[in-house]
């Protein structure tokens, strides 16, 4: 059973930066990443790293969040910078692991205008 720890959520301005943090009790995970979905939307990628790979982004927050991970201690990061207000939404870790889907409880990141 794998289970995700997430922190770093909250609450900031226009232009500032948040750093979400996702810790795996787990390891071997083919993609680690973050998904996020907003009140009346559908969840949508973010940001995935697959081992021996590029991350992937998805177009709206290009050039302003970077996503890392650290095999060893099995956790997954995203560094946000220059966030906008419809960036507002609960964030989801998310991992895959011998073909399985695994999420977190999620967190929320609110930004205010």
């Amino acid at each position: 059973q794998v289970q995700l720890v997430e922190s770093g959520g909250g609450l900031v301005q226009a232009g500032e930066s948040l750093r979400l943090s996702c810790a795996a009790s787990g390891s071997l995970f083919a993609i680690m990443g973050w998904y996020r979905q907003a009140p009346g939307k559908q969840r949508e990628l973010v940001a995935t790293m697959t081992t021996g790979d590029s991350p992937n982004y998805a177009d709206s927050v290009k050039g302003r969040f970077t996503v890392s991970r650290d095999n060893a201690k099995n956790t997954i990061d995203l560094q946000m910078n220059s966030l906008k207000p419809e960036d507002t939404a609960v964030y989801y870790c998310y991992v895959k692991r011998w073909g399985y889907d695994y999420w977190g409880p999620g967190t929320q990141v609110t930004v205010s205008s």
